[in-house]
């Protein structure tokens, strides 16, 4: 995947590779995929979070990271979360036609999280996971919020993700992963009444 790939009008792709000192990350996106996806990071819930977030954005996505693990975690799962934005920011190009903006409500058995993204050219974020264990499988918790920070960075978006109630650690990080793959999946979206338009009136996204 070394070879870099943009956007192509009727399939909207990006691939490339990111280097660090501290991370590798090769990764390829389609918008337009069947939710196919091939993940390793290194960190099993992770992977598990981004697979569904693949299938339930109906996204198609090869990502595979060599972090500096025997470290922390938070290299690897920051630098996905920017990878992985900064897919979303070449695939989409000059982002005519799109929807721009989603949103979404998703139940996980006792748990309700909700997602919000605007693919404004400009990265806010806000994250509350409510979770409070250090842990969730392999995954250090408090950096499920490092990721959507590096998401929001890489796709110049704004992002906001919160679990509004729930029982289960483990069902509250899903779920936003789930409502934030449906929110984007929308915002990706073509819109066919404004056709080729630039969802803004600043003239650029």
């Amino acid at each position: 995947m070394s070879q870099e790939t943009l956007a192509s009008p009727a399939q909207r792709s990006a691939s490339f590779e990111r280097n660090t000192t501290e991370t590798r990350i090769a990764i390829r996106l389609t918008i337009e995929g069947q939710g196919k996806y091939q993940v390793k990071t290194g960190i099993r819930f992770f992977d598990h979070m981004l697979e569904l977030f693949t299938r339930h954005g109906a996204f198609d996505l090869d990502l595979a990271c060599d972090g500096d693990l025997d470290v922390d975690q938070h290299h690897t799962v920051e630098d996905v979360g920017i990878a992985l934005g900064e897919a979303f920011d070449r695939a989409l190009g000059d982002k005519r036609g799109i929807l721009r903006a989603g949103y979404f409500l998703m139940p996980m058995d006792e748990t309700l999280a909700i997602a919000a993204v605007d693919l404004s050219g400009r990265a806010a974020y806000a994250v509350d996971t409510q979770v409070r264990t250090r842990l969730v499988g392999d995954l250090q918790t408090e950096l499920v919020t490092d990721f959507f920070e590096g998401f929001a960075r890489g796709a110049r978006a704004n992002v906001h993700v919160k679990t509004m109630y729930g029982r289960s650690n483990h069902h509250k990080i899903e779920a936003i992963f789930k409502a934030f793959a449906r929110a984007l999946r929308v915002a990706c979206s073509r819109d066919k009444q404004l056709g080729e338009m630039l969802p803004s009136t600043k003239g650029l996204l």
